[in-house]
């Protein structure tokens, strides 16, 4: 359900700079680089936008001959199509069975299956069996990102179909597979079969037997985190927020809300359904900072760096910083990589993180000076409260008195900006009309935290 959940009072702020972050140059020379994954052995795949699949060995170098190279199928203008996609069969190692995501010459999205060819570095572009054709009526918002499900599912993330504010309604249409998470069976006889538990695939329920959720406006890049269970799914905003999703793998039938919300502020809900339907996103973030657009990544579940077990990180394209994602929901920034705008993130058999920049084709290796679990903590557990409140909020364990604070209505509107802390750690709201709002707190460019509350 999309509910206005008011999360639990205990958060904890973490210093970036208790466990700094460092990004070591791994591999260069990519031309528009959109997507990193690994076949379960020690290579890395790199995808271009223009069609071209490479290889990087463990030790960085670049095989000389290409993968994959379909840049004769696809459409690539240098916007947002192109080769988007790259998943590995399960069982790659005995099937060569892997999956591409493209937009064809018509800016169609396509989703295929091919064949590793005899040499192991080497696909057979011959063998492509086309699965899913699905037409866009404009050139942007085409989504890209596909895996596989533990139960050897493909799980395939579409965009809204393009242009601005999703003009056909289409990620709300269950009858259309635009803006929606797609859960196929690609190990049919046909193209691809209708797993069981696909919530519209049953007799007389309305939508398309594909879709196992939807409400997406244009998410970009998703993954698993199979050591909770949870599918982690970045979606790019409209003009005002970016925002996070965390839902179970098990729960088919979500609704994220897009196009009647923005995040968790309301974009244009006529003929939406009530918002008790629809499920808001775990974290948001504005725009301030130059930010524009949120690069989904991974939870970390590496081995080599045990402080940043368990953190989600993510990239802002235009403010070129990495975002972490904590445990209580609370993100962490870092400072701008200038020059590198972040386009993807990927893992290596191993878990260990990589990020890539699409404008200077260098992909880099996500490390950390900081090997110790121990969490330096900057403040003391935070608590909100009352909540809900009238006069004053006032919040407990705040150490640094420099930290300032925002309010913004369910419109995504600032009611309150830049408002300081009282000597009571107080928050004065006496003015603002009783309502749902979130209470933004900022303690400089690097550290934010968002809370639902409730002024009566």
């Amino acid at each position: 359900m999309k509910k206005l959940l008011f999360t639990a009072s205990f958060f904890s702020f973490l210093i970036f700079n208790s466990q700094s972050i460092n990004l070591e140059e791994f591999a260069s020379g990519f031309n528009n680089p959109v997507e990193i994954t690994n076949a379960n052995d020690s290579r890395l795949f790199v995808v271009q936008q223009d069609g071209i699949i490479k290889i990087v060995q463990p030790n960085g170098s670049i095989v000389p001959t290409n993968y994959l190279n379909i840049s004769s199928k696809i459409l690539f203008d240098g916007g947002e199509r192109g080769l988007l996609g790259l998943a590995f069969h399960p069982q790659y190692a005995t099937n060569g069975y892997f999956f591409v995501y493209y937009n064809n010459s018509a800016g169609n999205i396509i989703v295929a299956r091919y064949t590793v060819s005899s040499d192991p570095n080497i696909a057979d572009p011959t063998t492509e069996k086309i699965l899913l054709n699905i037409p866009k009526p404009f050139d942007n918002h085409n989504g890209g990102s596909i895996h596989f499900a533990p139960d050897g599912n493909l799980w395939v993330v579409t965009g809204d179909g393009g242009y601005g504010g999703d003009p056909y309604n289409n990620a709300q249409n269950k009858n259309s597979l635009l803006g929606k998470m797609l859960r196929i069976d690609v190990n049919s006889t046909g193209p691809y079969a209708i797993p069981a538990g696909n919530p519209f695939a049953a007799a007389g329920v309305a939508g398309a037997d594909e879709i196992w959720s939807y409400g997406l406006r244009n998410a970009w890049k998703w993954s698993f985190d199979l050591t909770t269970g949870n599918v982690m799914i970045a979606d790019v905003g409209q003009n005002q927020i970016e925002e996070i999703n965390r839902m179970p793998i098990t729960q088919s039938g979500i609704n994220y809300g897009w196009r009647c919300y923005e995040g968790n502020s309301t974009y244009n809900n006529g003929g939406c359904a009530a918002s008790g339907t629809m499920t808001f996103p775990v974290s948001v973030y504005d725009h301030s900072g130059g930010k524009c657009s949120v690069t989904g990544g991974y939870v970390y579940r590496g081995n080599l760096y045990p402080s940043l077990q368990g953190k989600y990180f993510f990239a802002d394209y235009c403010s070129t910083q990495i975002g972490m994602l904590n445990p209580d929901n609370s993100i962490t920034w870092t400072p701008a990589y200038t020059g590198n705008n972040f386009s993807t993130f990927g893992q290596d058999s191993q878990k260990e993180l990589y990020v890539a920049a699409v404008n200077n084709g260098k992909i880099y290796k996500i490390k950390t000076s900081t090997l110790s679990t121990q969490e330096n903590t900057a403040l003391s557990p935070i608590r909100i409260y009352p909540n809900p409140a009238s006069g004053k909020i006032f919040i407990d364990g705040l150490n640094n008195k420099k930290i300032s604070a925002e309010i913004i209505n369910a419109e995504g509107r600032r009611v309150l900006e830049n408002a300081a802390v009282n000597n009571d750690s107080s928050i004065d709201i006496s003015e603002i009309p009783s309502g749902v709002y979130y209470l933004l707190l900022k303690s400089g460019e690097l550290k934010s935290y968002s809370q639902k509350i409730i002024i009566k």
